[in-house]
């Protein structure tokens, strides 16, 4: 099965897509009447809600992500990279409650390129996943050098059992699952290209490399500004 959305969306995007990943999650905490709302629309539509994990777990603090935050809490030195400490634990701890609300199964870690591939992180990274409630199932994105070395970063996906994340079009997985999570940035030099907009012929080659993957579910979520209107292509396209 092929699931395709879009990351981040409006109201209207449940009418067209049966998957959308809630971003709002990793800027801020969602009140429990904004939950209720998508849930609701969740149901009537039959689209599956994914959620991505709140910035105090995966990034330390700075000016840009953080000033869409207005719930932040405790030391914000303590914030990011999958650090043992309080404050990202009951991040963790609100991000969890949240996916149970949203009754979504599929929680996504996309850690930036500035949380490098050093003992320590590594090491931080293993522990927090080690102790991840097993009923979800769990996507690290990893962004920057941690494809220098694509060994290491194999052994690590073994040993966390998460979903590598990527942009096809930049990587590909490494991890053994039979769920694939990609997420589209944009074509380009940078790792993220969101002005981007898919040509057919960069739409067709995508459409080529999903229906080559023998895997039992692929989600394919849009993250350019022209989400909405490349989704919808890509859905025509692989429907022909």
């Amino acid at each position: 099965m092929i699931k395709i959305g879009t990351c981040g969306f409006t109201y209207k995007h449940f009418n067209y897509f049966n998957v959308l990943e809630v971003q709002e999650t990793f800027y801020d905490f969602l009140s429990e009447e904004k939950m209720a709302k998508l849930k609701d629309l969740s149901t009537k539509n039959n689209v599956e809600l994914t959620i991505k994990a709140n910035q105090i777990i995966t990034h330390s603090y700075n000016k840009f992500t953080y000033r869409r935050a207005k719930n932040k809490f405790g030391n914000v030195e303590n914030y990011g990279y999958f650090k043992p400490t309080k404050e990202v634990m009951e991040a963790l701890e609100i991000t969890l409650n949240e996916a149970r609300f949203l009754g979504s199964r599929i929680i996504i870690f996309q850690s930036p390129a500035s949380f490098r591939p050093t003992e320590e992180n590594i090491k931080n990274l293993k522990d927090f996943f080690r102790t991840l409630d097993k009923s979800f199932i769990y996507g690290w994105e990893p962004r920057g050098e941690w494809y220098s070395d694509l060994e290491t970063l194999s052994k690590i996906f073994d040993e966390i059992r998460a979903i590598h994340v990527v942009d096809p079009f930049k990587n590909k997985p490494l991890d053994k699952l039979q769920i694939k999570y990609y997420r589209l940035h944009g074509l380009g030099e940078e790792e993220v290209n969101y002005r981007y907009k898919y040509t057919d012929d960069d739409l067709k080659r995508l459409k080529e490399y999903v229906l080559s993957e023998n895997k039992d579910i692929i989600y394919v979520l849009f993250n350019n500004i022209y989400s909405f209107e490349d989704a919808l292509k890509f859905k025509s396209i692989l429907s022909v």
